[in-house]
């Protein structure tokens, strides 16, 4: 099989599955566009968060993860992902060139993970109460460690407590702000719309109006508080330097872990007000001896199925030379 003799059918359908990858607010800030070789990933800043990501960071690590995604998905069409890094410095938003080529078994590893793609959720809720063994947390570590993370599985109940603490002075301090909650607001959309925070129709333009008008730092605080603390599994995934190299690599990591964890019955969501916080990420280095945390983690056994949230179309986000599509400059 020549990826360029059948770029269009396999394009769209490794843009399927990168586009399942998790992303802030659900902004899913990517384009991908067909070439001779394979595919380049490309930041779309358009889609920016720029008071909760104003160096665009969580947005690198999504596309990262959307990254990770793509590799898997190739893998399991037998085709194997030769992914260059932020190849051209005068392109800043080009984060990585795919070159597609076939292969043998050497990918396996990645094709087995393929199935958990569409079954992976960001699980804001309760976990079972059961703890997660140390066999999954060993596969867990093994996966960010495979893409050049750290992984931090915090045991220590004094740091588990700091670090939930972290999560609750996070949680106030963003709320507090009316830039941020503003900003917020803007990303709560009807589940139509395919992106952002899906909310009821009828119910949207009361949640952001609540969501702009009032402070509610206190009972997010609270509830997130607890979250970290009751948690089976709190993660914290950290990076030796934080480049924009670092942080595709975190996105790459992430989303291998999530896989990996939902390839195990396990389930997700974040705690990331610590590293959204400058501060309050200085701390929790300190706290954690890692030198650039990139991603809090709480992980367990879902109490329920929960529904895939929205994803735009391959449409939206695949670009072809030929379409004449007016998408940012890279």
């Amino acid at each position: 099989m020549q990826w360029k003799n059948e770029s269009e059918v396999s394009a769209n359908d490794l843009v399927a599955a990168a586009i399942l990858a998790p992303s802030s607010h659900n902004t899913q800030p990517w384009i991908f566009r067909v070439t001779p070789e394979g595919l380049e990933l490309i930041a779309d800043r358009t889609r920016a968060l720029p008071v909760n990501d104003p160096d665009d960071r969580e947005l690198v690590i999504s596309c990262g993860a959307a990254l990770f995604n793509l590799r898997v998905a190739a893998a399991e069409r037998g085709l194997r992902a030769h992914v260059a890094t932020l190849p051209d410095g005068d392109k800043p938003d080009l984060l990585a060139t795919v070159h597609l080529e076939p292969h043998g078994d050497a990918a396996s590893s990645l094709s087995g993970l393929a199935q958990a793609i569409p079954e992976r959720r960001t699980y804001r809720k309760k976990f079972e109460e059961r703890g997660v063994g140390e066999g999954q947390i060993h596969a867990l570590q093994d996966a960010a460690e495979e893409e050049g993370c750290f992984f931090l599985h915090v045991i220590d109940r004094g740091l588990r407590a700091r670090i939930a603490q972290l999560v609750s002075e996070g949680d106030s301090i963003q709320w507090s702000r009316r830039s941020w909650r503003r900003e917020l607001a803007a990303w709560m959309h009807p589940r139509r719309k395919g992106d952002g925070l899906a909310v009821p129709v009828l119910a949207a333009p009361f949640a952001r109006t609540a969501i702009r008008t009032f402070d509610m730092g206190g009972g997010n605080a609270a509830k997130d508080q607890e979250l970290a603390e009751e948690s089976p599994l709190l993660v914290v995934l950290g990076t030796g330097s934080d480049r924009e190299t670092d942080w595709v690599a975190a996105g790459q990591a992430l989303e291998r872990v999530l896989l990996t964890a939902t390839s195990r019955g396990l389930q997700a969501s974040y705690l990331n007000q610590p590293v959204q916080v400058p501060a309050l990420r200085s701390e929790l280095a300190d706290e954690t001896s890692l030198r650039f945390p990139q991603v809090v983690l709480r992980l367990g056994y879902p109490e329920a199925k929960l529904e895939a949230a929205p994803r735009r179309s391959v449409e939206e986000v695949l670009e072809r030379p030929d379409d004449g599509l007016d998408r940012p400059q890279s």
